[in-house]
């Protein structure tokens, strides 16, 4: 018979367990296990402290979980407590005491709390453990959804949970050198990074979900998100129940969990808030442990499961490594038909003690979305991992990364797999503008060996019922993919050298290097070529160093691109798949000619600021990116504004248009 002390001992292990797997999580270190396996843990923390009657200082049920972001830590000037948590649609409707309340989604990121005074951004803190967090106000301008300025007046500061769509986590993973579990894992380690520039690649979307502070008083809970949309924030989606009882509550959980399982909503969820919409009233709530018990319910979902049986183990290629896919016999789960589930690594696959074929497993939907194997319950075999990469047969290795997770991966640098950036460069739109062929339907592709260089790209009407055939595919997307290639087939010249992904080649370069070579795209290769080769009177690495704008480095480079063999045959099986159209040879007037301009803010004349760019490089001028000494004219519709460039172009004595006096002058 346990006694009190063997509980207590017991405790102390879960305890532990879910504080070492809350804080890889919150930190974005790996899962060491399933939302699934700590809310069940969490349970048993929970009910074992009912009947002990002892609470561990540090319990889960008694503490925030916490972030640890690296940088200067400051408190925060009101505490971001946690909600209580339900799984019981009717605890949700006592607590809600037939009162009006607000329902919300509740995202699967990471909170950060953004202060503006009088309407200007003037700090950015993450959650940290509620009371303490860390400043990130340098990322601003890596998180999209924050503003510099709003239409506010006062101190405002308000609590918002930045989350990367389903859609860009797919992406970025497929063209990535790390692997991470989920977006709530990327959106954390984002949030590590020095580089804003590598921030933004990450898609990072910042979403209001409470009011913490304004001047004004506002005491409704709706009112106050409508206030936060009229500054010029995007908050929230939320549904305001006036007469909530168990019946009405459910119905609304059910319109909302069909928004989830249907995709409609882009961003990770992990459940639903509810609060009061009397605000006053939610804070004469006491505060038990870091739960302020009127400040709103998070409920969570009851996971469906399902027990099915491994068929095989799955080795998808990435350009960082080779992920293992559980393919199992076909359950339903939420409606649907599954019978894949990602493993995420080899470290996972060894947490789980997965076996071979016949090991039966139990599966879920995390999130209502993601299929997930969340435990062996009887193992078959051995798991195997492949010494060979599934794309190009090389060997294989198991790598260890500093955090101790063990990845698969290709030993061939390479492996078309590794090219992956590459593929999607080129079918960009600033590339050759392949519509359909995301970065997760390249990787597809590539790992069933039917993309080997991008030239491959064009041959893939030849796998069209192979298209046709795959989970998630059907014949209207393989005839879209189709027909999308064929309309890649013609393309501007500008488009194909910057699609290449020539070090240094952008569309500025490409531009000049064309209109050098009377805009033909074979010209210039053909220049390239003779310039790299090995005869004694090759012009060599400095061949375009004359091209205004160009230099000597770019002109190695391009130069050092066409030496490869392999580069110069993927480009002579390019000409034989499309057809280029000639890049402008040279200026067609002079009216901008010597001249350098710098454009911002919005234009009303030209359909954009890019049509304005191209415009005055076709009357001979220049278009920079930063006000200098050697800028001739700043074009700006607000000729009066403060901002930097207004600001800097004064100091330098830069004469300042607005877009009516640039066309009288120049157009």
């Amino acid at each position: 018979m346990e006694t009190a002390d063997d509980k207590i001992a017991l405790m102390r292990d879960w305890v532990a367990q879910l504080n070492a797997a809350a804080d890889a999580y919150y930190n974005g270190r790996g899962e060491l296990m399933t939302d699934f396996e700590w809310d069940a843990l969490f349970d048993k923390v929970k009910a074992l402290e009912q009947e002990t009657g002892v609470v561990l200082d540090d319990s889960p049920t008694n503490k925030v979980s916490a972030d640890d972001v690296a940088g200067q830590k400051e408190p925060h000037e009101f505490a971001a407590l946690s909600l209580a948590k339900t799984k019981k649609v009717s605890e949700v409707a006592k607590w809600a005491e037939g009162r009006p309340i607000w329902l919300s989604w509740k995202l699967d990121g990471l909170t950060l709390v953004v202060t503006w005074d009088d309407g200007k951004l003037t700090k950015i803190v993450t959650r940290g453990d509620g009371h303490m967090g860390t400043n990130i106000t340098h990322l601003a301008s890596g998180i999209g959804g924050i503003p510099k300025t709003v239409a506010a007046k006062g101190h405002l500061v308000v609590r918002g949970e930045a989350v990367i769509s389903y859609a860009d986590f797919e992406s970025f993973c497929a063209s990535s050198q790390e692997t991470y579990a989920n977006p709530r894992n990327l959106a954390s380690g984002s949030l590590t990074l020095k580089d804003v520039e590598e921030l933004k690649l990450r898609k990072l979307q910042w979403v209001p979900f409470t009011l913490v502070h304004a001047d004004d008083e506002i005491n409704s809970w709706g009112a106050r998100m409508d206030y936060l949309d009229a500054c010029g924030l995007k908050s929230v989606a939320r549904e305001r129940l006036d007469a909530p009882d168990e019946t009405s509550i459910q119905a609304a959980i059910d319109r909302w969990t069909a928004l989830v399982t249907s995709r409609e909503n882009p961003f990770p969820v992990d459940g639903l808030v509810v609060c009061y919409d009397d605000v006053a009233y939610a804070q004469t709530g006491s505060v038990t442990g870091h739960h302020a018990t009127r400040a709103g319910f998070a409920f969570k979902w009851q996971d469906e499961t399902a027990a099915t049986a491994l068929d095989h183990v799955e080795w998808s290629c990435a350009v960082a490594s080779i992920t293992p896919v559980a393919v199992f016999n076909p359950v339903n789960l939420e409606g649907t038909v599954v019978q894949r589930a990602s493993l995420c690594n080899v470290s996972e696959c060894e947490r789980l003690g997965l076996g071979g074929p016949g090991t039966e497993l139990s599966v879920i939907k995390a999130n209502k979305i993601i299929p997930k194997v969340v435990e062996v319950t009887r193992k078959v075999g051995d798991f195997a991992v492949p010494a060979a990469c599934p794309v190009c047969g090389a060997p294989t290795a198991v790598k260890v990364s500093d955090t101790g997770t063990k990845t698969l991966q290709c030993t061939n640098a390479s492996c078309p797999a590794r090219e992956l950036r590459k593929f999607m460069r080129f079918v960009s739109k600033d590339g050759m503008d392949v519509d359909g062929l995301a970065g997760e339907t390249l990787a597809k592709f590539v790992n069933k060996g039917w993309i080997r260089t991008v030239a491959d790209v064009y041959r893939l009407g030849a796998h069209r019922d192979e298209i046709a055939a795959l989970e998630g595919f059907g014949a209207k997307s393989a005839d879209k993919i189709a027909a999308s290639v064929e309309a890649a087939r013609t393309r501007g010249a500008v488009r194909f050298l910057v699609a290449l992904s020539i070090p240094l080649c952008g569309p500025d370069v490409a531009k000049r290097l064309l209109a050098a070579h009377g805009g033909d795209a074979q010209a210039l290769v053909a220049a390239a070529e003779a310039a790299g080769g090995d005869d004694l009177f090759a012009a060599g690495d400095e061949a375009f160093a004359a091209i205004d704008g160009i230099g000597p480095g770019k002109s190695a480079a391009f130069v050092g691109w066409f030496r490869d063999p392999a580069n110069r045959a993927l480009v002579a099986d390019l000409f034989r798949e499309v057809t280029l159209e000639a890049a402008p040879a040279a200026a067609a007037g002079g009216k901008c000619a010597g001249l350098t301009f710098v454009v911002t803010g919005d234009v009303h004349h030209y359909a954009n600021r890019a049509a304005l760019k191209a415009y005055v490089e076709s009357q001979g001028g220049k278009v920079a990116g930063s006000v200098s000494a050697k800028t001739d004219f700043l074009i700006n519709n607000d000729v009066a504004s403060t901002s930097g460039k207004n600001k800097k172009a004064q100091e330098l004595g830069v004469p300042i248009l607005s877009e009516d006096d640039f066309v009288a002058r120049f157009g």
